[in-house]
């Protein structure tokens, strides 16, 4: 209930300000073949109910830690507690690795904002469908507020990854000025993922359960607890380049572990395939939206 009077106030807001700058009413006639690419509709829609994503980011920050004791240095600490936990189990096997808190910190931080926010992505859209037959709001809000969500939680997590960078006498460069643009490549992959698994789960609910077994398997396949030589030759190859985390996570690993800026050939192929699942999430998102309130 405190959600849908926040987000009634919001959109009252905005009715507001549009009465007052058109104080003459219009009479407006919806012709179905004059409408916009959806796709296109979609994006200035979220783009006009910005202060709607800002209180859907705030009310799950502020719902998840409410009645917790420490509150959100539960974000710094949790990553923390994972890498305290892997690296006694794993430190020696990968021993040969300097500073191996550090590496797999600096990999368990990525892969756990793009678990976290592609798994909320499908619940928000699958739980707001029934919030859509009562008020409009783009579609698509649900899903960009998890990435909005995940974004807070992963800078957060940025400090317990430097403070054991230091521990570990692990040089911080200037290279880690790149890290917003890894984060917003992260991002833009984690959002085309979230919307394409939603679309699915609106129809298909089992998708959402699926998708658990999935990440266990995906996170296993992908070099975060072990470095990439480690995998077998002769199909190394294939499990990298197949992977499209393995280029996010490179690329937010790079600037902070080796302290490097990552190379040009790594930020087109990461970039690119954040761009192409985006665009191709949001085009299909999009064109199955307006079904979604029939399937709540």
């Amino acid at each position: 209930m405190d959600l849908l009077v926040q987000i009634q106030e919001t959109l009252e807001n905005n009715l507001t300000m549009t009465e007052l700058q058109s104080p003459d009413t219009v009479q407006f006639t919806y012709d179905s073949q004059k409408r916009k690419s959806p796709a296109l509709e979609e994006l200035l829609d979220i783009l006009q109910y910005k202060d709607l994503i800002v209180q859907l980011v705030r009310r799950d920050i502020v719902a998840r830690y409410k009645r917790s004791v420490l509150g959100i240095g539960w974000t710094m600490l949790q990553p923390l507690g994972m890498m305290i936990i892997l690296t006694i189990v794993f430190s020696q096997l990968f021993g040969r690795v300097d500073g191996y808190a550090a590496y797999l910190l600096s990999g368990l931080v990525a892969w756990t904002f793009f678990a976290q926010t592609t798994t909320l992505a499908i619940h928000q859209s699958v739980w707001g469908g029934a919030l859509m037959q009562r008020i409009y709001i783009p579609h698509t809000a649900f899903s960009v507020s998890s990435i909005g969500t995940g974004i807070v939680n992963l800078t957060l997590s940025l400090a317990p990854l430097f403070v054991i960078m230091m521990i570990l006498q692990r040089p911080i460069t200037p290279a880690v000025l790149f890290l917003p643009i890894s984060m917003i490549s992260l991002a833009a992959f984690a959002l085309g993922v979230g919307l394409l698994l939603s679309s699915l789960a609106v129809r298909f609910p089992d998708i959402s359960e699926m998708y658990q077994i999935i990440l266990q398997g995906w996170m296993y396949l992908t070099p975060i607890m072990y470095p990439s030589y480690i995998l077998p030759e002769a199909y190394r190859k294939w499990l990298l380049i197949l992977n499209p985390m393995y280029y996010q996570i490179l690329m937010f690993r790079v600037p902070i572990y080796d302290g490097v800026l990552p190379s040009l050939p790594l930020i087109g192929v990461g970039l690119s395939i954040s761009t192409l699942t985006l665009v191709t999430g949001w085009i299909y998102f999009s064109y199955q939206a307006d079904k979604f309130a029939y399937r709540a």
